[in-house]
């Protein structure tokens, strides 16, 4: 089947166009600045075209997608020939909250459930949805699928994904660690489980899912039983712009002793901490890496919180599992960042866990195992394709076939 990946954000629409037979991108790019005078159109397909116009305007999310559908259907540049070739398409839902444990077709009820829990996540879903509105406006006839962020993580026992507070916080507000990057989570290990010729029920993996956001997830028997982002995607690791885990009386003292507000403080840690609120510099790591080339402490320091954490993570997680089988990075850092891995996994040789640094540069950003031959424990770079996954999700939802969770 061929099937169109969505992935709305606010101002943006990321898009895929994916074979499932032979797993091949045929096209994909990027709408971005929707809304803006002045929008940025990418535009690549397998053929080698590629090309990011910048004398485009979007008015809307709707008209983003007409692009994006005209540029599929172009003779010249597309891949298409008319929408019916489209067999399906696939959006990237980031809060299930606890009605939706797996991919869904889209009906009229599964939005209306997706607009009641967008309170969960009102930075996301609400640009979610447009997408799927807009989508089902311009393909009455196709179906649309929903594959949630948080659904792999709906297993987890309630020791993990329960907080200590009063227990009608969780019966009445639906308070609770819902996790987030499942998709990708789910993608990673059950591909390190192919590369180790293992039975991925029989494993115990820790995945390191480590972009501008980041979580680590404990994989047991292909059932996630803990992960480190919790009700929002702020709490957990160090990130590019999020605090992550810290003392919960921090956001009020900020606002009872600096007299900050609720949405001042909201700012600050989801969009002026981690990487960015430490280094005081910059929230890319590749750019940090610069500043301490250059001799910068305050971006070495950044650097050496964010790999201690993910550290602790670790020996936290290996704990958790009783064991651990494998340790897996992903994601833009976790693919393409040596020294990040290297600083992470120095000093965890007690658990068995032992990076080869040759092998960890020169293996740099491909789907490779960079452990050392001594190494008890694998460990893995596996590049991560959510938009894969969504795509053979809504493939099955369109053939009927159940999706393991």
């Amino acid at each position: 089947m061929k099937i169109l990946v969505i992935n709305c954000g606010s101002s943006s629409v990321k898009f895929q166009f994916l074979h499932t037979a032979t797993r091949e991108r045929l096209a994909w790019g990027n709408a971005e600045r929707i809304g803006e005078e002045l929008s940025l159109f990418t535009y690549k397909n397998s053929k080698g075209f590629s090309k990011t116009e910048e004398n485009i305007r979007f008015a809307n999310h709707e008209d983003a997608l007409r692009t994006i559908v005209n540029r599929l259907m172009d003779p010249e540049v597309g891949v298409i020939s008319s929408e019916k070739d489209i067999n399906g398409i696939g959006h990237r839902v980031v809060h299930g909250a606890e009605e939706f444990y797996s991919s869904v077709r889209i009906t009229d009820e599964v939005l209306d459930v997706i607009k009641k829990f967008v309170f969960l996540a009102p930075l996301h879903n609400p640009a979610n949805i447009i997408g799927i509105e807009v989508c089902r406006k311009l393909f009455p006839e196709h179906v649309q699928c929903g594959v949630f962020d948080t659904s792999f993580h709906h297993k987890m026992p309630k020791y993990s994904s329960l907080y200590a507070i009063p227990q009608e916080y969780y019966t009445r507000h639906h308070i609770k660690r819902y996790g987030f990057h499942g998709t990708s989570h789910r993608f990673v290990s059950s591909r390190v489980a192919q590369l180790m010729f293992r039975d991925y029920k029989r494993l115990k993996i820790i995945t390191c899912h480590l972009g501008n956001g980041a979580s680590v997830c404990a994989i047991k028997q292909g059932v996630s039983v803990d992960t480190s982002m919790g009700l929002t995607p702020l709490e957990g690791l160090m990130m590019g712009t999020r605090g992550g885990d810290m003392d919960p009386a921090v956001p009020l003292f900020l606002m009872e002793t600096l007299g900050m507000s609720l949405k001042e403080v909201n700012t600050l840690l989801n969009k002026k901490s981690g990487i960015l609120g430490v280094s005081g510099k910059c929230n890319d790591m590749r750019e940090l890496h610069e500043f301490i080339a250059n001799g910068d402490e305050s971006a070495r320091l950044a650097l050496e919180i964010y790999c201690y954490r993910l550290k602790k993570y670790i020996g936290a997680y290996s704990a958790a599992l009783g064991g651990l089988d494998v340790l897996v990075f992903t994601g833009g850092i976790g693919q393409n960042d040596e020294i990040v891995r290297e600083l992470t996994c120095s000093g965890l040789a007690f658990m068995g866990i032992k990076l080869d640094r040759i092998l960890n540069i020169d293996n740099n950003r491909k789907e490779s195992m960079i452990s050392s031959s001594d190494s008890k424990v694998p460990i893995y770079i596996v590049p991560t394709d959510e938009e894969l996954l969504i795509a053979l999700d809504t493939e099955k939802v369109i053939k009927g076939i159940p999706i393991e969770d």
